[in-house]
């Protein structure tokens, strides 16, 4: 038992479901055999909508492939489980991937304490970023609020190499004496489809891109019509890809939509920072004062917005590609979450879980803070008298009206751009497309007025 527990060590796969550019395997692979784990976890599956679910088991099922059949998947409290798991191959150590988020922190340390009873070691290696959250600092030694000089030092301090090649590693699990196979069962999405999960096909679409939308990703980015994204976000968010490696194949890249997919990959990398940083911030506002803005309770319009009916087009279209693909454009994105807190009047932390509950990349610190630069309370907020217009955004960001015809069928008889003011057409609504459930006008003005009575 004792030559055993010396040549084993267990690996803990979180969000870092790959098996190239991997610190943290390389470390375990340096203890000797290696026996891959996977923890459902209740405290965060039971939170997850299906469409997450979904996608998450079948990038475990890839990984899985990958590994030969021998990932160990198991359901429960991680600080049993793991020490459990542990325990049974006789490994002293368990090699993770640094968790940055709230819970993640929590939870590792009663992880760390559990092994530490049963003289076992958590070893932290590695970090799902570029630069780990909390390492950036401004020349006070505190923690930056504002973007634009966090991408600035961001870009200074530089980040490593992608991880080498492991090489050979002794993979251990099912019918090698480490029993665990506890998959959940998938979830029925009905009609709602998603990409391809696994490692491949994240590298596949991430040459692709490179190929083909890359060059253009500074004009493209903003135009929902268009396949000018990569599309990877989800990814990034389960680890199929590390951050890393798309900044190693950038840096041979000399075009604008090189440096401005550099930027983006930098906004992920500064919420995630938020996020360390101020951690309440996840549920609570970053700037509580806007906490006093007049709210209305989420209700019939809430649902209207949700299921894609208020009669704005491009409103309509993004939530409604959201419950087709589980993703929505990130400009799409602005506009929907806009008109929710703007022209309906319901605060924002309604629409960051239902996006929270459809999106296959659901990131907490990309997505709740985003909610909150839109609603005007977060980092580099955008003002909150910046008010999308859904209709000159629609005609400006989807000119020929292909987008809003793609996901909304009820108005595919329209041409052009009239897709996006089916009021002034005399068939319009021929279709059984829903009228417009608010006033675009008197929306803001009620918006901003409360705004104005708030700094007053």
């Amino acid at each position: 038992m004792a030559a055993r527990e010396e040549s084993t060590s267990v690996l803990w796969f979180r969000r870092d479901l790959r098996l190239e550019d991997h610190p943290a395997l390389l470390a375990a692979a340096a203890d000797g055999a290696v026996v891959p784990l996977f923890v459902v976890d209740p405290a965060l599956w039971g939170p997850s909508g299906d469409v997450r679910r979904t996608y998450l088991l079948r990038s475990l099922r890839a990984l899985d492939a990958d590994l030969g059949g021998r990932l160990v998947v198991e359901r429960g409290d991680p600080a049993r489980v793991v020490a459990r798991v542990a325990a049974r191959a006789g490994a002293r150590r368990v090699h993770v991937t640094a968790d940055a988020g709230p819970y993640g922190r929590r939870r590792d340390d009663a992880v760390a304490a559990a092994l530490a009873a049963d003289d076992r070691e958590l070893v932290r290696t590695g970090t799902p970023y570029a630069i780990g959250p909390g390492t950036i600092l401004n020349g006070s030694g505190k923690p930056f609020q504002v973007f634009t000089p966090f991408s600035r030092a961001w870009a200074q301090h530089g980040w490593p190499d992608p991880a080498p090649a492991p090489g050979a590693v002794t993979w251990t699990g099912d019918g090698e004496g480490v029993d665990g196979r506890h998959w959940p069962a998938e979830p029925d999405l009905g009609d709602l489809t998603l990409p391809e999960a696994g490692e491949r096909a994240a590298h596949e679409r991430w040459e692709d891109f490179l190929a083909h939308g890359l060059a253009g990703y500074g004009d493209e980015r903003d135009r929902p019509d268009h396949d000018g994204t990569s599309q990877l976000s989800h990814a990034l968010k389960w680890g199929e890809l590390h951050p890393r490696t798309l900044l190693a194949a950038l840096r041979r890249q000399r075009s604008r939509g090189a440096e401005t997919y550099r930027t983006e990959l930098c906004w992920r990398e500064f919420y995630a920072d938020v996020l360390w940083n101020r951690p309440e911030t996840a549920r609570e506002y970053y700037k509580p004062q806007l906490a006093a803005l007049r709210y209305d309770e989420p209700g019939e319009a809430f649902a209207a917005w949700s299921e894609g009916r208020t009669g704005f087009p491009i409103v309509d279209a993004g939530m409604r590609q959201m419950r087709s693909v589980g993703w929505i454009h990130n400009r799409v994105r602005m506009i929907v979450a806009s008109f929710l807190v703007k022209d309906l009047h319901v605060e924002w932390r309604h629409g960051a879980r239902e996006f929270m509950h459809w999106l296959r990349d659901g990131d907490l610190a990309s997505n709740n803070h985003g909610w909150q630069w839109v609603a005007g309370s977060g980092t580099d907020a955008s003002p909150f008298f910046r008010v999308f217009n859904p209709v000159t955004q629609g005609q400006r960001f989807d000119p020929a009206g292909d987008y809003v015809r793609r996901y909304v069928p009820e108005l595919r008889h329209l041409t052009g751009k009239a897709v996006h003011t089916p009021w002034e057409a005399a068939d319009g609504y021929a279709h059984g497309y829903p009228e417009r459930i608010v006033d675009h006008a008197h929306e803001r003005k009620v918006a901003l007025d409360d705004y104005a009575r708030l700094r007053s």
